[in-house]
This record gives structure tokens, sequence and C-alpha cells, in this order.
């Protein structure tokens, strides 16, 4: 335990402070030379990090090398399935962005093994374009929309993907046998995605709102994502808004997401297209978007009312938010980022109505840029964090293990 704790104390510095001597590791992080000397070598061995020539640092004598964070053969994939798509999104250990792609599905109105077997063939495609690129991978995660038992990757539920009880991880170690799987709720993994590289990255008290079919949250307080005694926190989509509202896909009536959801605004623009409608077409939250952003620009009068309703009741549920977490900034994803004119005025000024006027003034509504891949970006980001808390779980190559012995 003491050596893979120096292990990562050793990477992740690399990966804070730039490129280093070994004197100056052992120097900064309060290793002696011998100690990083050899943790070096077998962070060198997994592919970890890379010599990258002298260092010149002022001093007297020959300059050491310079050691760098590498990980370009280790590779972190992030997967994503939605009511309407299935996202891939893999980085190396650097940050290198080498898959990002989105497919049209319609998981809603499949069974869940059909669900499965659609992601799993994601997942080898993506895997295999990894492997084309001379990458390893270290680790997916997935991201649903649902509540999640992160012990072993089963979904408990997932409303709106009509799931309950269903082995997500199960699947995936049959597609990547040795590989660790874990599963995550969408909005926690997109909020961490925004706190590390997001529009508002950094922010101590921040609250993510998904903006998708269903309307899911991630709490970052106090600088950590906040999860609860079984790691539910956050599904503010559900909370009661209206008694005498519309039925919600988890059974009960007037959820906020019935509200503010995409399902609700497609609902109220294209009724004839409007989710759980089957005409045979897979529409991807995108191509829905573009008609309603059609319509807006004519000028329909009920694309305008759909809108200031939704900026309504997200302002409204919003204040909700923000009596019970203080938070100083709302990033909002997918559709509502994507329209952001026509909502966020509208969700701020009914948040200002309502809210104490205190902590109102100080919490302020911004769209995300990262559009709808922020949980799988969250999700390959999880991945490489959990191989720089854990180095050990790179395994080192069956030819640098001979080379070594």
């Amino acid at each position: 335990m003491i050596r893979r704790s120096n292990l990562s104390l050793v990477l992740r510095h690399l990966q804070e402070h730039g490129p280093r001597s070994r004197s100056a590791v052992a120097a900064e992080t309060g290793l002696n030379k011998a100690t990083v000397t050899s943790l070096v070598g077998e962070l060198r061995a997994r592919g970890l990090i890379r010599e990258i020539g002298p260092q010149h640092a002022g001093s007297v004598g020959r300059p050491g090398l310079a050691l760098a964070l590498d990980g370009a053969g280790v590779g972190a994939l992030g997967l994503e399935i939605n009511v309407d798509y299935i996202a891939a999104f893999a980085t190396d250990l650097a940050g290198r962005v080498l898959v990002d792609r989105r497919v049209g599905f319609d998981a809603m109105g499949c069974e869940p093994e059909a669900s499965l077997d659609e992601l799993a063939r994601v997942a080898r495609d993506a895997i295999a374009e990894l492997h084309m690129l001379g990458v390893r991978v270290a680790g997916i995660t997935v991201a649903v929309p649902g509540l999640i038992d992160g012990t072993n990757g089963v979904v408990h539920v997932a409303p709106n993907l009509g799931w309950y009880g269903v082995p997500v991880a199960e699947r995936l170690w049959e597609v990547a046998p040795g590989v660790p799987v874990t599963v995550a709720n969408d909005a926690n993994l997109a909020a961490l995605a925004e706190f590390t590289n997001g529009v508002a990255a950094g922010s101590a008290d921040m609250v993510y709102l998904t903006g998708e079919v269903g309307v899911g949250g991630g709490i970052i307080a106090g600088g950590r994502l906040l999860g609860g005694a079984d790691g539910f926190a956050g599904e503010v989509g559900h909370v009661m808004v209206d008694s005498s509202g519309e039925r919600c896909g988890c059974g009960r009536i007037g959820c906020w997401e019935t509200k503010v959801g995409l399902a609700a605004l497609v609902r109220m623009v294209t009724p004839d297209h409007a989710y759980g409608v089957r005409d045979g077409i897979v529409r991807d939250p995108e191509e829905r978007l573009s008609e309603i952003e059609r319509r807006l620009a004519v000028g329909d009068p009920q694309v305008d009312h759909a809108l200031a309703e939704v900026g309504r009741w997200l302002g409204r549920g919003s204040a909700t938010l923000v009596r019970l977490f203080n938070p100083r900034v709302i990033v909002v994803g997918g559709f509502f980022a994507r329209l952001e004119g026509h909502i966020l005025p509208r969700a701020q000024a009914e948040l200002a109505r309502l809210g104490v006027t205190g902590s109102v003034a100080r919490c302020t509504f911004v769209a995300s840029d990262l559009g709808f891949g922020a949980a799988s970006r969250g999700a390959a980001g999880v991945v490489v964090d959990r191989v720089l808390a854990n180095p050990t779980t790179v395994e080192i190559p069956p030819t640098t293990l001979s080379t070594l012995a």
C-alpha cells in the first residue's frame, strides 16, 4: 500500500507540476532519491512516464534527465447510454482525445438486453480503434441516467430507459475481459467533467443540470461530488413540483423533469414526434433541437411559449436547489445550453423572484460548452483519476517484463 501510494504521489506530482528531474521530484515530494529512482523505473515500465531530455536547473554539474507524464499508450474509455443515443469518449492519460462519437439509438423503445447489446457493440468498436492506435484500455466507466449500485455495476432503476436491476458492468466484462468496468450516474459524471474542464471549472460549490429527456443533477459541494449515503444524491428531476401535473416515467405525478425535460419541450412543440411516439425514425437529440430552432427562427409562437414555460419551471425548481445547497453557479447542459438565450434569462428571473435574496444574488445560471457529451467525458475522467490514484492498475507489458527479467 505504501509503494502504491508513493507511485501515485510521483505520478500526480508530474501531472500537476510538469516535467521534473528525479532529484527535483525527491526534493518536492519528500521522498528519498533511491526511492524515487525505484518508483520511476516502475512507472516507466508501466508506460506512464517518460524521459524527455536534460533539464537545466541553473545548478553546477551535469543536468538531470527530466521526467514527464506519458500515458500515450494508456487509454480511458467513457461510455454513455441515454434515451436516444449512445456515446463513446476516450482519452490517453495525458488527456489527448482519441475517440469521440455519438450514435442515435432508441433505448426507450428497446428491451434492456437489446440496449446492452448495442452498448457492447459501441464499446467493442471504440476498443478496436484504441488498439489500432497502440493504446491499451486501462478502464471503462459507463454513464447511465438512473440509480446505480456502484459496487457491482447494476442499475437499480433508470425510469426513462425502463431499466430495473440491469447488470451493465457484467455485460461489458464480456467485451473487455480483465478491464475494470464501473457504472455511475450520468449527471454526477457530467458534474465532474464540468468541475475539471467546463465553463465553471474549479467552482467549489456548483450544481449541474443535464438538460436531457430526464433531468438529473450533479452537486459539487466544497469541491467534492455529493453522493449521499447510497450514492443516489442529485435525483432532482424526480422532485415533485406540480401535484396536478403530468405522469413521469418513474410513475409519479408532477416531477420536475415533466416540466423542464427535453421530452416535455418536444411534447409541447412537436407532439406528432414526441418521445414514445413510434414512427420508425430514430432521432438524435441534436436533430430534435434543430427542428425546434427552425420553428423558432420563423417565429412560431408555440415554440416561444414552450421555451418560456421551460425557463419559468427551470428557475422555480432551481430556487429550491439554491436554498438546499447554496451554490455559486448552476451549470446547465444538453438542450438547456443549446437554447440558453431563450431559457436562461427567464430562469434567472424566476430564480430571483422566488429565491432567498442573499444566496440568489450570488448564484447565476451558466451554459455548458460540453454539449451532450459531458457525461461520457466525465466517465473517461474517472478512469484517468483511478489510474493516477493507483498506477498498479496498469499492467507492465509482457515485452517489458521480459526485458526487466
